[in-house]
């Protein structure tokens, strides 16, 4: 059979991949570009999904469904594809549960939890210390970061336990770890974090749904749509579902695609699936070593999501936001719900059973979940949550050609020795997908970023003069050029007074109850105002 002759193939027919197309299409409308995808949709880690309702049914996402106001390159997307947001909603009590099954159910309205003055006190001097670590990072070349061996070489957990000073603070931080990555912090580099967190613009964005953070506005209609209407502007009959890519093989003239029915030659490749199943696919000649070894080295993360549809939003008539935080150490399945409901007004909550908890829920039937996640919300919102309408979950870790979400980590030590391959062309095999992101790495923005760059990419090899001369200066000098610290950061100044203040209204509340954290704070006010960028991660 003779294999059919293409200009550019893409291995992906998520976010990532269909933006590199539409970029492609759009600079260049002769080239002919077909998008490969295993699965039997497009929309890679999103997708969205009718299920029963109040007024019938209604759609919801069952993976990626949040945007922010930051998020430029996802943004823009929207709008030039015509599709409108909406905010998440955040408006009345918040419900804050760790410490254990018999510890005290908190509620709290602001958006940091009603912690303890001396917990308060501890997350203020963490923030402070990791927002000014995030200010250094370099995350074009996170190596270049200063002492980037020294934060490389540790875990997200064990940076928590040298400076976190209370057991409340480190399960809190357990928390965050498995909503935003799925993972628990023993498992990532620290170094990985602290980029992560600067490719956001800081800790608190990764967490919050105020202005400007992650969880602050959804898509009318669901996410999936964008990858649907990308489809539609590339033809679908440029994207072949069903097409799982097994090998990619290159010589000196073409690079050859391989799936189970069919072979293809094209002049350039992009491949945009997470790295974990980027590396199971067969290359001839085989990558570099520092690639390969990097792609078998980045785990993802298992999340299991749920929506539950209701008559009503009882929670809202109650005077609650549907925004419920519980620790691991509560019994509770999940660690965080919001609500829900659609722009139609169909209630729902939304929620999130992740990390070590999805692990060990995952293996219980599905029924016994269910209960379990209503037990909780019962306990948490009142009766009324036992009465729903509909219950519906996806495990992502079951999903084919994903085996996970939302994002592959970086374990210690790959940051420093092995990040700069995991860009770096191959021949002619260019690398997307939102892991290699440098804004909202990880999110959906990050994934419409990296599919543009890795566009523009093959854009400079195969037609230059579609490119503005500042787009061709970017690609040859995007992995020698040192990418400073965004001017936008002014956390430690900001956070800086957030101490003085907590610590000063705290250490008057806690002078008698608890020496051992008061003679923490003296030491740690002895150094704060002292410490340089330079060896601040010895704080």
């Amino acid at each position: 059979m003779t294999a059919e002759i293409w200009d550019v193939i893409i291995v992906g027919a998520g976010l990532s991949g269909l933006s590199a197309a539409h970029l492609l299409r759009k600079r260049n409308a002769k080239l002919k570009i077909l998008t490969l995808e295993g699965k039997d949709r497009v929309g890679g880690r999103t997708v969205s999904t009718e299920i029963p309702a109040a007024n019938g049914v209604d759609r919801w996402d069952f993976g990626g469904q949040w945007v922010g106001s930051t998020q430029t390159h996802i943004l823009e997307l929207i709008k030039e594809l015509g599709l409108e947001t909406y905010p998440q909603f955040n408006i009345g009590k918040k419900v804050h549960h760790t410490g254990g099954p018999g510890a005290k159910v908190r509620t709290y309205r602001t958006s940091i939890p009603a912690l303890s003055p001396v917990v308060l006190m501890d997350l203020t001097q963490l923030l402070w210390k990791i927002d000014r670590l995030c200010a250094t990072v370099c995350v074009q070349d996170p190596w270049r970061t200063p002492n980037a061996g020294e934060l490389d070489s540790m875990t997200l957990h064990s940076y928590i336990e040298q400076h976190a000073w209370t057991a409340e603070l480190k399960e809190e931080m357990g928390l965050c770890s498995r909503s935003v990555f799925g993972m628990e912090p023993s498992q990532m580099s620290f170094l990985f974090f602290l980029m992560y967190a600067a490719a956001a613009g800081g800790v608190l964005p990764l967490l919050e749904s105020t202005p400007g953070s992650a969880q602050e506005l959804k898509i009318k209609g669901g996410t999936q749509q964008l990858s649907q209407c990308l489809a539609e502007r590339a033809g679908w009959k440029n994207v072949r579902l069903g097409s799982a890519v097994t090998a990619i093989w290159q010589d000196a003239e073409w690079a050859r695609v391989t799936t189970t029915t069919n072979t293809f030659l094209c002049r350039a490749v992009i491949v945009t699936c997470p790295p974990h199943l980027a590396a199971k696919i067969h290359y001839q000649p085989a990558l570099p070593s520092q690639r390969e070894f990097l792609t078998q080295n980045m785990p993802v993360g298992h999340m299991i999501k749920f929506i539950i549809t209701y008559q009503t939003a009882f929670w809202k008539e109650k005077g609650f936001s549907g925004e419920i935080v519980a620790g691991s150490s509560s019994g509770c399945p999940f660690c965080v719900t919001f609500d829900a409901t659609s722009p139609s007004g169909n209630a729902a909550l939304v929620g999130f059973i992740a990390g070590q908890q999805a692990s060990q829920w995952s293996a219980e039937e599905g029924g016994e979940r269910r209960k379990a996640v209503l037990s909780s919300l019962v306990k948490y919102l009142g009766r009324e949550a036992a009465s729903f309408i509909h219950y519906e979950e996806k495990d992502w870790a079951k999903e084919d050609y994903s085996g996970g979400c939302p994002v592959n980590v970086m374990a210690p030590g790959l940051l420093t020795y092995y990040h700069p391959s995991l860009r770096q062309p191959c021949g002619r095999i260019h690398w997307a997908g939102t892991e290699t992101a440098t804004l909202w790495c990880g999110y959906m923005s990050g994934a419409v970023q990296a599919g543009q760059r890795a566009a523009v990419e093959v854009l400079a090899e195969l037609c230059p003069m579609t490119l503005t001369q500042e787009e061709l200066q970017a690609v040859q000098h995007s992995f020698t050029v040192k990418q400073t610290p965004s001017s936008k950061h002014t956390y430690p100044s900001t956070t800086k007074a957030m101490v003085v203040a907590t610590l000063a209204i705290g250490a008057v509340l806690l002078l008698a109850q608890n020496q051992n954290a008061l003679l923490k704070v003296k030491t740690y006010l002895t150094n704060v105002f002292s410490t340089t960028k330079q060896n601040i991660f010895l704080l």
